[in-house]
């Protein structure tokens, strides 16, 4: 279970730590039986890095628009 800490961390993951964390937190929700609360707790983590990863993809993109 994240702590908070983990989640404000999430934030200053690099783009690959932040999806093997996305894709742990898919594999948990998928293949066990967790409480609702953890669960919760579990999918807006995934948000946040969902929309963390959106976002250095998309300077990346506008960095090699430049290019």
């Amino acid at each position: 279970m994240p702590t908070k800490k983990q989640s404000q961390n999430n934030e200053t993951l690099n783009f690959e730590d932040a999806i093997e964390r996305l894709e742990n937190i898919i594999e948990k929700m998928e293949g066990e039986r967790i409480p609702l609360e953890e669960l919760l707790k579990d999918y807006e983590e995934g948000t946040k890095l969902l929309n963390a990863c959106k976002e250095k993809i998309n300077v990346a993109k506008e960095k090699v628009e430049k290019i």
